[in-house]
């Protein structure tokens, strides 16, 4: 090796080892904001944004992870569009009856009785909600239970807030099966 390589090799090894000295100030940064940015609290004022606001609502037509829009309106004329239009998304899963009967006793039960003959616990106090074998209650569609469940119906309140839309199809599967099962021989 000639001289003028390991002069140059001896340079870069000076160089390197001097580069790995952690007790000294780092250089100039570049970006620190990057390293250390400042943060905000949700609520406090933040002088970067336009409204002075931190937590910033959702851009207009966004919809949250995990939920789809329902495009009807809590009406008769809507829950009947409702039960034309939506189709039970779970028909190519497996049913859950254990999960749709814990749901339905859970949020159904009280008012509808565990069979679904209109005889709950609460009927005495708020008037008799329709039964599940009558003939109008047979002759909804899926996706009219699912509107019923969703927004309500006559005293019934609306349960979009209570559960997720998946379980209210599975609740929908349940109150099917208790409408079927005065049919059944």
């Amino acid at each position: 090796m000639s001289r003028g390589a390991l002069f140059a090799a001896g340079a870069l090894l000076a160089a390197a080892t001097l580069g790995c000295d952690h007790r000294r100030r780092p250089a100039f940064e570049y970006m620190p904001d990057m390293a250390r940015s400042v943060p905000y609290d949700s609520f406090a004022t933040n002088p970067v944004t336009r409204d002075g606001k931190t937590l910033m609502a959702p851009v207009a037509g966004t919809v949250p992870r995990g939920f789809l829009p329902l495009h009807y309106q809590a009406t008769p004329e809507d829950a009947e569009r409702a039960g034309r239009e939506l189709h039970d998304p779970l028909e190519r899963v497996p049913a859950d009856p254990a999960r749709g009967r814990a749901l339905y006793g859970t949020f159904c039960f009280v008012c509808h009785g565990p069979q679904g003959h209109a005889d709950g616990p609460l009927v005495p106090r708020i008037g008799t909600p329709p039964s599940y074998t009558s003939q109008r209650v047979k002759g909804m569609a899926i996706g009219q239970l699912y509107h019923v469940v969703t927004y309500g119906s006559g005293r019934m309140p609306s349960y979009a807030a209570q559960v997720l839309p998946d379980d209210r199809w599975l609740i929908v599967r349940h109150v099917q099966t208790l409408s079927r099962a005065e049919d059944a021989p």
